[in-house]
């Protein structure tokens, strides 16, 4: 069985959004209970990552990472037609990936205590970003 299906994620900029919710409703409606789940993110300059939903300390040193390994505005950098966080936003999607894939187990996301889903919005301005969500049991 293959059930496929997706929501739009408005951002507010540079930050995380956790979609696991999301991702799990879908889950829930595909009625498949042992099989994987494909997350995939429809854009260039986000991305998704699995991540400790603990402490958010952890998603807000991460962006630091990023910032000083992908800094916005660096001379290096000659793509910039959308400004000067254009190509640190695709750096740092190709770095961090567009999709996940995580078993399904009795009908739910087979994650860790400590593990969520986020989306991980590059660009520092507001955008509506559309995530794919196909599961296959």
């Amino acid at each position: 069985m293959v059930y496929q299906d997706g929501f739009d994620v408005p951002t507010r900029g540079r930050g995380s959004t956790d979609i696991g919710g999301q991702v799990q409703a879908l889950v829930a409606a595909s009625r498949v209970g042992t099989g994987i789940c494909n997350i995939f993110l429809q854009h260039t300059s986000a991305s998704l990552m699995l991540c400790e939903n603990a402490d958010p300390e952890v998603r807000r040193d991460l962006e630091a990472f990023m910032a000083r390994l992908a800094p916005d505005g660096d001379p290096l950098f000659r793509h910039v037609a959308e400004g000067p966080d254009d190509m640190p936003a695709h750096v740092r999607s190709v770095l961090t990936g567009s999709s996940l894939v995580v078993p399904v187990s009795g009908g739910r996301l087979a994650l860790g205590s400590w593990q969520g889903i986020y989306l991980w919005e590059h660009r520092t301005v507001a955008h509506h970003r559309r995530v794919l969500v196909t599961v296959i049991g």
